[in-house]
């Protein structure tokens, strides 16, 4: 390789579902426009695609029926909303049926392979990979990129550090990174397109290398922050420090965040999973972004931000205390348990009621603790559980830096960027992984009409 140096028309960093999608298109384009382009695919692990076959409980939840910018947080909405239109969810569907993966509605839009594996996933997109006659350098970690425009042959803009690792995983390839086995070679190309992955489940390969990469070379990098990640709850007496204790419990909850002036900084409504270290399930992983976002970007203030718990049914405490007067003057000799069991599992309703006695004996003040109780329980969040347990990643390159047509660098030209790398993260449904194949398309489809004219 080292002694090879023609320039690849395209070099793809990253296997991932972004960088598999932008080598697919941009063979694809190539093939429309007539052209012949070298493309070469380099990833770390041998054998790529981890996140793929981990998603989604092995099955991968490969889009949504429904995708909209108000599915994801971060940059400019108006970018994500030209960015989505470029490749949308039907013509995912349509892609990955001519892959030969047809795709399955289940509850809240999410759209999963019939079959129920992501393995039909991924083998179908490294399949049509290689069909389309990409090079894949698989088991070669990309360590470094520089641009040398001008420099031996005039036609190339990038000098890519590479080194065979061997390992056939992500993990393997870390491994070899760390004891320093790695031989360094390089090869130049034309065009990149950087599709290298965030920081989030960083044994499939993601490293945060790149951003280092794109800050040298003059981007702003929102600084990267865990999203969908299940909530660490620290334990106390209170009712809201003990929730630890309904370990296997599930049920549809409202979390709210607030800040030290009790004004709503995020709200999240959905399936609640109470373990044995705090929360997980959609709601909390929802929420997860907004609260690490708001105590990286403000730590000063962090300690006075504030979660809560509260059954849908009740929007605010005052609503829920109309209810507990009216249900004592019916029913006042009914425990509050029995009650708050109306809506919670027993488990959670005795942990919430058995101290309050009944209705007709609370006093004023205690029926407001009940209502506090069933809308909007304070629980003391200690953090989340880290890019090691996150599904994505929150921040990334400012998309203002982004042309939206090809996924171009505005700031280093022939530089194209998707994925997990930029400043868009959705919520928990699909949306990511959509997001990787419109980035995808859009870069790979870029970069060869970029390239091939």
């Amino acid at each position: 390789m080292a002694g090879d140096m023609k320039p690849w028309d395209i070099a793809i960093v990253g296997a991932g579902a972004a960088g598999l999608a932008a080598a697919v298109f941009a063979s694809a384009a190539a093939t429309e426009e007539g052209v012949r382009l070298r493309v070469v695919l380099v990833d770390g692990a041998r054998r790529p695609g981890a996140k793929i076959l981990v998603s989604g409980g092995g099955r991968c939840n490969v889009t949504n029926e429904h995708v909209t910018p108000e599915d994801f947080e971060g940059g400019s909405r108006a970018i994500i909303r030209k960015v989505l239109r470029g490749f949308d969810e039907q013509r995912a569907r349509d892609w990955f049926a001519s892959l030969g993966v047809k795709l399955k509605a289940e509850p809240h839009g999410k759209l999963f392979p019939e079959d129920d594996k992501a393995r039909s996933v991924l083998d179908a997109l490294l399949g049509a990979v290689h069909g389309a006659g990409v090079e894949a350098w698989f088991g070669r970690r990309v360590t470094g990129i520089e641009v040398v425009e001008g420099e031996g042959d005039e036609s190339a803009q990038f000098r890519l550090k590479v080194a065979r690792s061997g390992g056939s995983s992500a993990s393997e390839a870390d491994e070899a990174k760390r004891d320093g086995s790695e031989p360094e070679e390089s090869l130049l190309a034309r065009r990149v397109i950087l599709a290298a992955g965030g920081m989030a489940l960083p044994k499939s390969g993601s490293d945060g290398a790149a951003f280092g990469w794109l800050r040298t070379m003059g981007h702003r990098v929102i600084a990267p922050v865990p999203s969908l990640a299940p909530l660490v709850l620290a334990e106390s007496r209170a009712p809201g420090g003990r929730l630890r204790e309904l370990a296997g419990v599930t049920l549809d909850l409202r979390l709210d965040l607030r800040d030290a002036d009790g004004r709503l900084v995020a709200s999240q409504t959905g399936s609640t999973l109470f373990t044995h270290f705090g929360l997980s399930g959609p709601a909390p992983m929802n929420l997860s972004r907004h609260l690490a976002r708001a105590r990286n970007d403000t730590p000063t203030i962090a300690p006075l931000l504030r979660v809560t718990l509260g059954h849908p049914s009740w929007p605010d405490t005052a609503a829920a205390e109309r209810m507990l007067v009216a249900e004592a003057r019916r029913t006042p000799s009914r425990r509050v348990s029995a009650l708050l069991g109306d809506w919670y599992p027993e488990r959670l309703a005795r942990l919430l009621g058995d101290d309050l006695g009944t209705l007709g004996g609370l006093t004023r003040e205690a029926r407001r603790e009940a209502a506090v109780r069933l809308a909007a329980l304070p629980v003391d969040v200690s953090g989340d559980r880290g890019f090691a347990f996150a599904e994505t990643t929150a921040g990334g390159v400012d998309l203002r830096e982004v042309d939206a047509r090809t996924m171009e660098s505005r700031v280093v030209p022939g530089l194209h960027l998707c994925g997990e790398l930029l400043d868009a993260d959705g919520r928990i449904g699909g949306f990511n992984f959509q997001w990787a194949w419109a980035t995808g398309y859009l870069a790979g489809r870029g970069a060869a009409r970029l390239g091939g004219g």
